[in-house]
């Protein structure tokens, strides 16, 4: 088998698609964010990010990265950034590994008028702080309110700011530790999904 060469080029000589597949297969593991919103007229949405992280500690903001629609919806909004936008609400789910099925079902290209809970085959939790209802098989999941949409390039930056937690038992190690162990996180790498080996410390 031949040895793969080393690869090097200035940015502006990368095609998008290219680019993109090199940021994705760098930029990682990265954490999914499984996001439920509804809208306007009442339909429950969920899909899964996973350009997602912290944003802010003081107040508590988590930031998500949502691109605009593919395939046939090309050119479109998605519906999850429609939603939030007309809502000014969400819930952002964690993704164990025992979900990745339902997880994946949910990123399918549907219409906006079908329920991605039932097509996930997860259970609508009534949210307590938002309308929006997480995940509960889920065990651990952020209620949030908008705090602003950022665009840049074809993408947005979504903040929320985190107004109700629920963690599980499974996932709680307490005094407000998260058992990682526990739960089994699931981490997007590019186009493959991955589990946290064993943790260490330096």
């Amino acid at each position: 088998m031949e040895k793969s060469k080393a690869f090097e080029s200035a940015a502006g000589d990368i095609t998008i698609d290219d680019m993109y597949k090199l940021m994705i297969g760098s930029v990682v593991p990265r954490p999914i964010a499984w996001v439920s919103t509804r809208s306007k007229s009442g339909v429950l949405n969920l899909a899964p990010f996973s350009f997602f992280t912290v944003a802010s500690r003081n107040p508590p903001i988590l930031l998500i990265s949502i691109g605009p629609g593919v395939g046939e919806r090309q050119g479109t909004v998605k519906d999850t950034l429609l939603n939030i936008r007309e809502t000014g609400e969400f819930v952002i789910n964690m993704v164990p590994a025992s979900l990745v099925e339902s997880m994946q079902r949910s990123s399918a290209d549907v219409a906006s008028e079908e329920d991605e809970f039932e097509l996930a085959g997860v259970t609508p939790k009534t949210g307590i702080r938002v309308g929006v209802p997480s995940v509960l098989e889920s065990p651990i999941a952020f209620e949030l309110t908008l705090d602003r949409i950022i665009t840049v390039g074809t993408d947005h930056l979504v903040l929320g700011k985190v107004e109700h937690v629920r963690v599980d038992a499974e996932a709680y190690a307490g005094h407000y530790k998260i058992a990682i162990d526990s739960w089994q996180p699931l981490a997007s790498l590019a186009g493959d999904y991955a589990l946290i080996t064993p943790a260490f410390s330096v």
